[in-house]
């Protein structure tokens, strides 16, 4: 039996471990992050990056052609990148530990897309309701799987299964847009590609606005998260309204999921592969694998985006496709092993 003097060693050697990996991790953020503002058509040398970097730099500075490439194009672009993948990463996290469900992610519960069909038919009456439309498909597809669940009996099985079935409606519903779009069919389909090529300051601001959301409502509740995610009804056991936490965590999921989508199209995976991924680290306690995996999803996306960039702009969903389907298929032949 573990005595208390041993429990307490051993949770000091968790907290030392996470904190050097933490900090390794940051580390490597900040390596991805300078190699991505340095490199591209225009290669600039990391010293050159880091003075221009200078929140103090002067006038005659700023406007200087490297300046602009770094701070206007280069910068929201690489945040972006960091902010859309740990807002990605993290949204796998509440919602694979509020239903219970490792195959859990925006993206399997129809909350994508329901943001594609409103960015697709943004496409069809305005290129500038695109952003506007998709954040509203986002809000209908959480309304909509809350009534399908709520009127089957609210459980995270049944929110599952409804999420199963509007996404199976609105990816219908995009096939159909789709059909009809004639000439901005191209338009739609590289969108639904997902790509960070076009990011704004504006866009990668609300990103991580989004992000910070997310990420504070999920630590504040992580002891909560913990709870439920042991078992069905287990956190009713210990006084916690399972229906209400998962109610606030998905309308906190699904706006930031939203903000993502209607920005930069879908980006698929993330979501499912960095929680797994870094849950092999931290072990299933919530408050850890979210700061491992907001960084994770930082760092993998940053790094696909620059693949991307370096392979002809390709949208970078596709390149998280890549990554994430292999991914995919080897934790469901990992649960039929384990069966």
């Amino acid at each position: 039996m573990i005595g208390a003097a041993e429990l307490l060693a051993y949770r000091k050697r968790l907290h030392k471990r996470n904190l050097y990996l933490i900090l390794l991790l940051c580390l490597l953020l900040m390596i991805t992050a300078l190699w991505r503002l340095g490199a591209g058509e225009w290669n600039i040398p990391l010293a050159r990056v880091i003075a221009l970097l200078n929140p103090f730099l002067d006038e005659t500075s700023r406007a200087m052609p490297e300046a602009l490439v770094i701070r206007s194009v280069r910068l929201p672009r690489v945040l972006a990148a960091v902010g859309t993948g740990g807002l990605l990463a993290v949204s796998g996290v509440v919602l694979q530990g509020l239903l219970t469900n490792p195959l859990a992610e925006p993206y399997t519960l129809g909350i994508a897309a329901g943001a594609a069909f409103g960015g697709a038919l943004g496409f069809l009456l305005s290129s500038a309701a695109v952003t506007g439309m998709a954040f509203a498909g986002a809000m209908a597809a959480l309304w909509l799987v809350n009534y399908i669940s709520s009127r089957s009996g609210g459980d995270a099985a049944s929110i599952v299964l409804a999420g199963i079935i509007a996404n199976a409606i609105l990816s219908a519903g995009v096939t159909f847009l789709k059909a009809i779009a004639d000439d901005r069919l191209s338009a739609i389909v590289l969108w639904l590609m997902g790509s960070l090529s076009g990011a704004s300051p504006f866009a990668a601001v609300s990103v991580w606005s989004a992000a910070v959301m997310l990420f504070s409502s999920a630590f504040i509740c992580a002891r909560q998260i913990d709870a439920v995610s042991l078992s069905e009804g287990q956190g009713t056991l210990l006084g916690i309204n399972e229906k209400n936490l998962r109610r606030i965590l998905l309308a906190a999921t699904s706006l930031a999921t939203a903000a993502s989508v209607s920005f930069f199209g879908i980006i698929g995976f993330v979501g499912l592969a960095i929680p797994h991924l870094m849950r092999t680290f931290t072990g299933p306690s919530t408050k850890p694998l979210l700061i491992f995996s907001f960084l994770g999803g930082g760092l993998l996306l940053a790094l696909a985006d620059g693949a991307a960039q370096r392979l002809g702009e390709l949208p970078v969903g596709v390149i998280t496709a890549l990554i994430g389907g292999p991914f995919f298929c080897w934790i469901l032949m990992g649960r039929r092993k384990r069966v």
